[in-house]
């Protein structure tokens, strides 16, 4: 039984997706993927579930190929009908059925021409032709929309497999690494865990082997190349996944590499790399690498490595081959590594210092530096947000002799991790423990770590104090002092110190403007634009600090910028770009494990997805973005208001407020309450009015208003201002209500920022409306709406078409003006009014349902009508159309 259920892992989309083809019958589907990926078991799970149909079955053989017919007369054997098209239709005739073919790759043509001639003759019988084949595409075609691609297991997919197989608890990093290794092909995945010992997976493992299997079938293929083609993929191998031919050929001394190349190209061992000619090559995929690697007798490695290290040009490089080559501790290299990574960390380049001290602990043959070393190594690989590696190494961290440096080694991964009292604890104990004036580095290292702890507690007059004293200790230069002053001016702005915020940001900017390290000033600086109101320049700011491979830059850094380009593109109103943003981001998140950033990334795809009405889509963001009372307060306010945005977005207003409960109840509240950082305060606001609670409304918000007016906040004040013409209209005083709808968009006005714009037209609108002023709220509501439908706010589209037919005055439009759609939309505008459902439609323009339905959300709302109907009639009475 478990078994069963392991080979069924992550195949639910693929049996939903034959169910819906066989209630669809008669068809033809195409089961197709690489070997061992799962083609044959889903489908058997699939034909286990059909025990009242009956199924006739083949399968392909390849020396059976030229045999004509051959599959037919297997599929109609010992059945009296002929063995053919007529035999196959008179077949599908009796009644429901399936037939299904295995390794039609291997088919003959003329039976797949027969089953494709039998598909296109089939009229009512509910008779559903499955073939299942390798990737390669078969000589017969299938419709598109009838092919189900079994994918590669995700990792989560992994993690299940590994505990339902072998009984395995994978951690994420390595579930992710598994997968990526494996291709997340489900048969590599248990033929590893089956293979490697159990202790494999609970430690850090810098190169996974391959199965057996892959790595017999590699040898075979080595041995039947030429010497010097062996050579040459050997050398490759060592080299990495994918290098220069020149490289490789050097290695492996020889002078001929195209004729190599191209024989290690037909074996299938290696492929040049798109783009690049015949300069580069690459592995075909990481099995077979690690096939031709961990294939090289020891001599014969330890030579190449030797080689290697000689014609090394970069010294990362040249260092990673002598650590390959030694068999033994090694004190000499040891400390060379120790050095390069001293000169990697000032660059703030820390996954490479992670993994260069990573190699010197395990080459040093006095413990006491093989115990320091692994410290830093764990502190670097935090610094890049690679926790996987340094959750690995934390048991043993946690096992050496309490030290300043391994307590704020620890605390860092608990900051990481989103563990604000187990952070707290560690990081007094070890500033208590420190001697500033005889270890400063090391106490410069704990202001810096108190430095993250107060900004994730967004606590400001801690994070300048903090941030102050490891400027002090530290040389301007070192990375301590460098991403403290980044994120010091976080805390000056959080306190209201705006000037002084920004003139801490010029001085860094001056300072720090290439490198890795400028990586942790831009987000900082872009972090501030945004706050402040400048969100184009916050973009292009974070836009620079989101990569991460040509500068050697911290995929913690990176994520937390991601994190606020997404903000930022959301309120810009590139609401398409901002959901890309938060998916790659999401990717990176689970493949590091980073916690502390994660609410803050799914805060945009939940607010979104709620406001375009994809609940499904906003509950799963909401999941992921969940944090406790006891979570830092940079992960529980954009939890907070993730929830209460999507609450908001269906009106539900009791929501909002028990949503936004917690950061109300946040102490203390300087940094919570600072215009700019967490727009919160209007959201809360309006969901006390729209409950009737105006009195408690109008109290809690004159603070904010002064605060922001103190400011001189903009959006703030328009996002305050909106809340306020909501009061004063709920008490009966409608001019001044009109004054501060009007103020609220005057503040808007020159700020690119669409979505507010339309959010205070929409409470403009309604109070109009509510207020009896039908004329004025229709004109006021049709901008909140034509400014939702802009940004695919399909919630906010419908409320305000509700309220403009409620008003009762809004005007028609006797001919459709097609010009003001996009070509997609008049395409789709074509298909609906011709009478195809939005499913049709999907299948005719190769887009989704849900793309169909935001498309037709965009041309109601520019057209002026309310329905697929209107729509047709008004198409087909239009003679321009």
């Amino acid at each position: 039984m478990t078994g069963q259920r392991a080979e069924l892992v992550g195949r639910q989309r693929e049996l939903a997706d034959l169910e819906r083809l066989l209630a669809c019958a008669p068809g033809v589907v195409l089961v197709t993927g690489p070997a061992g990926i799962g083609k044959t078991t889903t489908v058997e799970h699939f034909l286990s579930r059909r025990g009242q149909l009956r199924v006739a079955r083949a399968s392909g053989l390849p020396w059976e190929r030229g045999t004509a017919l051959g599959v037919v007369d297997q599929l109609l054997r010992g059945s009296p009908l002929p063995r053919d098209v007529a035999g196959l239709l008179a077949w599908c005739a009796e009644g429901p059925g399936l037939v299904v073919v295995d390794d039609a790759q291997w088919a003959d043509l003329e039976s797949l021409q027969a089953l494709v001639s039998t598909h296109q003759r089939l009229v009512s019988e509910r008779v559903l032709i499955v073939l299942v084949a390798r990737e390669p595409e078969l000589p017969v075609s299938v419709p598109r929309n009838a092919v189900v691609r079994i994918g590669p297991l995700t990792p989560a997919d992994v993690r299940t497999l590994a505990m339902l197989h072998a009984g395995r608890d994978l951690s994420e990093p390595t579930a992710h690494e598994l997968a990526a290794h494996t291709g997340g092909n489900p048969r590599h995945v248990r033929d590893l865990l089956d293979e490697l010992p159990a202790q494999t997976w609970q430690e850090w493992t810098a190169v996974l082997p391959a199965p057996r299997a892959v790595a017999d079938e590699v040898s075979r293929a080595l041995r039947s190349c030429a010497a010097t083609t062996r050579a040459f993929v050997e050398a490759a191998a060592v080299l990495g996944r994918t290098v220069p031919v020149a490289a490789a050929a050097r290695l492996a001394g020889i002078e001929d590499p195209v004729t190599a190349l191209h024989e290690a190209c037909e074996r299938g061992l290696v492929a040049t790399v798109p783009g690049r000619g015949l300069l580069v090559l690459s592995f075909p995929d990481p099995l077979v690498h690690a096939a031709v690697y961990t294939g090289l007798p020891p001599l014969v490695r330890h030579r190449l490595h030797g080689d290697a290290a000689e014609f090394a040009e970069d010294e990362a490089d040249r260092l990673h081959h002598l650590v390959a080559r030694t068999p033994a501790p090694d004190a000499a290299l040891a400390a060379e590594l120790d050095a390069f990574a001293v000169e990697q960390a000032a660059l703030g380049a820390w996954a490479v210092a992670g993994r260069a001290l990573i190699d010197a602990s395990r080459l040093s043959p006095d413990r006491a530096d093989r115990e320091r070393r692994l410290v830093r190594a764990v502190d670097a690989l935090v610094g890049a947000g690679d926790l996987g590696r340094a959750s690995a190494f934390s048991a043993q961290i946690e096992s050496l002799p309490t030290s300043p440096l391994r307590d704020a080694v620890l605390a860092y991964l608990a900051i990481q991790r989103g563990r604000p009292t187990e952070a707290e604890l560690l990081l007094t104990r070890a500033w208590e423990r420190c001697r500033p004036s005889g270890e400063p580095e090391v106490a410069a290292l704990i202001c810096q770590r108190r430095v993250l702890h107060s900004l994730s507690r967004w606590h400001g007059p801690d994070l300048v104090a903090w941030g102050r004293r490891a400027v002090a200790l530290a040389d301007p230069q070192d990375p301590s002092a460098v991403e403290s002053e980044a994120i010091m001016g976080l805390g000056l702005a959080a306190t209201g110190r705006i000037e002084q915020a920004r003139e801490t940001y010029r001085d860094v900017v001056a300072r720090v403007s290439r490198g890795a390290q400028s990586q942790r000033v831009q987000m900082g600086k872009g972090w501030l634009d945004f706050a402040l109101d400048d969100p184009q320049t916050a973009r292009r700011e974070l836009e620079i600090a989101v990569p991460t491979q040509f500068r050697m830059g911290s995929i913690r850094i990176s994520l937390w910028a991601q994190a606020w380009l997404a903000r930022t593109e959301f309120a810009l109103g590139s609401w398409d770009e901002a959901l890309q943003t938060v998916v790659r981001a999401a990717v990176q998140l689970a493949e590091t494990g980073l916690e502390l950033v994660r609410p803050l990334v799914h805060w945009t795809g939940a607010q979104i997805n709620a406001l375009r009405g994809d609940l499904e889509a906003a509950q799963a963001h909401l999941q992921q973005a969940s944090a406790s009372a006891h979570s830092y307060e940079v992960m529980l306010i954009p939890a907070c208001l993730a929830r209460a945005q999507c609450a908001e977005a269906q009106s539900d207003y009791e929501g909002v407020l028990r949503a936004l409960e917690p950061v109300v109840q946040l102490w203390p509240r300087q940094g919570v309450d600072e215009p700019g950082f967490w727009p919160w305060q209007d959201v809360y606001g309006n969901a006390l009015v729209m409950t009737n609670r105006v009195a408690e409304a109008d109290e809690f918000l004159r603070p904010h208003e002064d605060l922001a007016a103190d400011r001189g906040h903009r959006s703030t004040r328009a996002r305050l201002g909106y809340v306020r013409g909501r009061i004063c209209a709920a008490q009966g005083d409608l001019d001044a209500a009109k004054e501060s709808f009007e103020a609220a968009l005057a503040h808007l006005r020159t700020l690119p920022l669409p979505y507010e714009r339309a959010r205070v037209h929409f409470a403009y609108g309604q109070t109009l409306r509510r207020a009896g002023k039908r004329r004025d709220a229709d004109v006021v509501l049709r901008r909140a709406r034509d400014g939702f439908a802009a940004l695919g706010a399909t919630t906010y589209v419908e409320r305000c078409e509700r309220e403009l037919k409620a008003g009762g005055l809004r005007p028609k439009r006797s001919a459709l003006d097609l010009t003001e759609l996009t070509p997609q939309e008049q395409a789709v505008t074509e298909l609906v009014a011709a009478g195809m459902t939005n499913k049709q439609v999907a299948v005719e323009l190769f887009i989704s349902v849900k793309t169909v339905q935001f498309h037709l959300t965009r041309i109601y709302a520019k057209l002026g009508i309310r329905s697929r109907s209107e729509l047709a009639a008004r198409f087909h009475a239009d003679p321009a159309t």
